[in-house]
C-alpha cells in the first residue's frame, strides 16, 4: 500500500495568504527552516495507476500537477482517481471536488451527515450535478469493513469521532455521529493498516484501541499548544474548542502517541501558526526525540 501526501497544511495552508505570524512572515522572507505546505489530503493506491482520494482541498490542482502518478496515462481525457472519501465537510476537505468538475462522475464516500451538509449549507453534490455529477456512497461509522470497486485489495473501517460539523452547517450545534470520521485502511493481502484522522479533538476509547492495531498512524497535528490561536492574537477559540488536540501538555498528542510504542507516528494537518514547521525549533526537536514525525507535501509511504 503506497500512501501519498498531496498536503500536509491545516486551512489556508503554509503560508497562509493573509498571514504574517511568525512562521508565515519568515517563511516568505527566506529566513526559515521549513517547507511550504497546502491544504490537507492523502491519496492511497496498491497498484501506483488507481487512487483513493481522501478529501479534496481547494489545492487540488497544484496537489495534482506535483503527482505524476496520478495524472493522465491513456485517451484524451484520463485520471488515477478512482473514488474520493470524505473524512468531514469543511470547507478546505471538499471545495477541491469543483476542481474536479471537467471529469466523469465522482465516486464519493462519505457519511450520511457529511451528505446531508453537501446538499444543503455548502450545496456541492447539487452544484455537480449539472457538472460531472456525483455517486454518493453512504459510510456506516460503526467499523463495518467496506471496499471501493477499482481499489484492489483495499478495505476500510470507519468510526465516529466527537466533533462539530462546519460552521456553514444547519447542524452546527446538534453534533451528530458521522459530522467527521476517523479510518483504518488496510491491505487485505498483507494486514497492513494505516489510521487517518486529520481532525482528532479528543482519544475516545475506539480511537485508542484503534490506533493500537495499526502499523502507521496519521493523525492531527494542527497546534503545539491549546491557546496557540489566543497568544497569537488570531482568534479568541482554544484548539480544543475546535475540535483538535494540541501536542503539548498533559494529554496531548504526544502523550498519547508515545502510548502507541509500536506504529510509525506522523502528524498532518499542520496549522501555519504551530512552531513544529521550522524545523530548528525546540519543538521540532521534541517530536524528533519521541519520534513523531511531520508530514509535508509529496511525503510517500510504502506499507
Amino acid at each position: 500500500m503506497k500512501i501519498r501526501v498531496l498536503g500536509a497544511g491545516a486551512g489556508g495552508g503554509f503560508p497562509q495568504w493573509n498571514c504574517n505570524c511568525d512562521n508565515c512572515r519568515r517563511l516568505r522572507n527566506g529566513q526559515f527552516n521549513g517547507k511550504a505546505r497546502t491544504q490537507s489530503s492523502i491519496a492511497i493506491s496498491t497498484d501506483n495507476r488507481n487512487w483513493l482520494l481522501f478529501n479534496t482541498s481547494p489545492d487540488i490542482r497544484a496537489q495534482l500537477e506535483a503527482f505524476p502518478a496520478i495524472q493522465p496515462k491513456e485517451g484524451i481525457r484520463d485520471t488515477g482517481i478512482k473514488a474520493v472519501l470524505l473524512i468531514d465537510s469543511q470547507i478546505d476537505h471538499t471545495t477541491g471536488m469543483l476542481m474536479l468538475r471537467e471529469g466523469k462522475p465522482l465516486n464519493v464516500y462519505c457519511t450520511e451527515m457529511v451528505k446531508q451538509d453537501l446538499t444543503t449549507g455548502f450545496p456541492l453534490f447539487n452544484m455537480l450535478k449539472d457538472y460531472c455529477t456525483v455517486n454518493h456512497h453512504p459510510i456506516a461509522c460503526d467499523e463495518t469493513p467496506f471496499e471501493i470497486p477499482g481499489i484492489d485489495d483495499i478495505r476500510i473501517y470507519a468510526h465516529a469521532l466527537k466533533s462539530k460539523a462546519p460552521p456553514y452547517s444547519p447542524h452546527r450545534h446538534d453534533p451528530h455521529d458521522g459530522d467527521n470520521i476517523g479510518v483504518i485502511v488496510e491491505q487485505i493481502s498483507t494486514g497492513k493498516k494505516l489510521y487517518y484522522s486529520p481532525g482528532l479533538g479528543e482519544i475516545e476509547p475506539h480511537v485508542f484501541k484503534a490506533m493500537q492495531t495499526v502499523d502507521c498512524l496519521m493523525v492531527d497535528g494542527t497546534f503545539w499548544t491549546d491557546d496557540e490561536m489566543v497568544t497569537r492574537g488570531i482568534s479568541h477559540k482554544h484548539a480544543r474548542e475546535i475540535g483538535h488536540l494540541p501536542q503539548s501538555g498533559p494529554g496531548g498528542m504526544i502523550e498519547v502517541l508515545n502510548g502507541v510504542p509500536k506504529a510509525r507516528k506522523i502528524l498532518i494537518h499542520i496549522n501555519n501558526t504551530n512552531p513544529i514547521l521550522d524545523e530548528d525549533s525546540p519543538e521540532r526537536k521534541t517530536l524528533d526525540a519521541n519520534g513523531i514525525e511531520v508530514a509535508y507535501d509529496g511525503l510517500e509511504i510504502d506499507l
